[in-house]
């Protein structure tokens, strides 16, 4: 069976559906994108669900009417995380077999298991699950955290792995390599490229997963085809950074080693003028 997945960080759920703002209107065209592409799995990170639960169910239902072929599941930011704050969800097509879902507690410190950033769905030949990795922060005061939640978050694929295959998405909030980045040279000491964060991540790698877009890709720097660039993200405060092409990789689809070769193709989804994440498209056959 031939299966597409899709990854995206959204940020913020209640934006994209009840904005009236053009990145809203940007936005909803890359959900229609996505809606038109039909895939069995659409993970969403950094939902920003909001505290209110009326307000939490008029969003779902806005988004049930636009995917009523799918069961939506979600992971919101509750006590003592701040209220409207990351969040993950999956929306997964009502042909697969029912999964069992799970919302892990990885022994992250707080608030970080609180702030719901993971979600995970149990089939019956793998597991999908998808993460929003906490950023170090601007001036690096939460990378001794965010140090600590790697490792969790490893052990927590890896224990899943001995079951059966995981195949694993989301922000990661790092560039692996120097190919990774449009600028290395500028951006050692900056969240998300530091040596500790890149570590953590060779670690992750070493533990059993591959990084299916370097699988596919292993030298692509700024593009790895005609004009479609490897970049994942794009900061909005610089606006010139998608037209330039001066973007990170820092979202991924992992898959556990044995899954490696059934991928098919792995690629960030073009969003047009929207600056910010890209989708990420990944096709495997079993």
């Amino acid at each position: 069976m031939k299966y597409q997945l899709i990854s995206w960080n959204i940020d913020s759920l209640n934006a994209a559906l009840t904005g009236k703002s053009l990145r809203a209107d940007l936005t909803r065209a890359v959900l229609k994108m996505i809606i038109e592409r039909q895939p069995q799995i659409i993970a969403l990170q950094e939902t920003k669900m909001p505290a209110d639960n009326n307000k939490v169910q008029k969003l779902l239902q806005l988004l049930q009417q636009q995917f009523p072929d799918y069961t939506i599941v979600y992971n919101s930011s509750q006590p003592p995380a701040r209220k409207g704050y990351a969040g993950t969800m999956m929306l997964y097509h009502k042909s697969l077999p029912q999964p069992q879902v799970t919302y892990p507690q990885i022994g992250a410190p707080e608030p970080l298991d609180n702030e719901g950033r993971m979600l995970t769905l149990e089939f019956p030949q793998f597991f999908v699950t998808t993460v929003y990795t906490p950023n170090s922060g601007q001036n690096l005061d939460r990378l001794p955290l965010r140090q600590i939640w790697d490792d969790c978050y490893r052990q927590y694929l890896a224990q899943l792995d001995q079951t059966k295959p995981v195949l694993a998405c989301g922000d990661f909030n790092v560039a692996h390599e120097e190919i990774d980045l449009a600028h290395p040279q500028n951006n050692h000491q900056a969240s998300g490229f530091t040596d500790e964060e890149r570590e953590k991540f060779s670690q992750l790698l070493a533990a059993g997963f591959t990084d299916s877009f370097r699988h596919l890709y292993p030298q692509a720097a700024g593009y790895f085809q005609e004009q479609q660039s490897i970049y994942t993200w794009f900061p909005q405060r610089v606006k010139t950074s998608k037209k330039n092409n001066s973007g990170w990789r820092i979202d991924y689809w992992l898959v556990s080693n044995q899954l490696a070769d059934k991928v098919q193709a792995v690629r960030p989804l073009a969003t047009g003028e929207r600056q910010d994440h890209l989708p990420i498209l990944l096709e495997f056959e079993l």
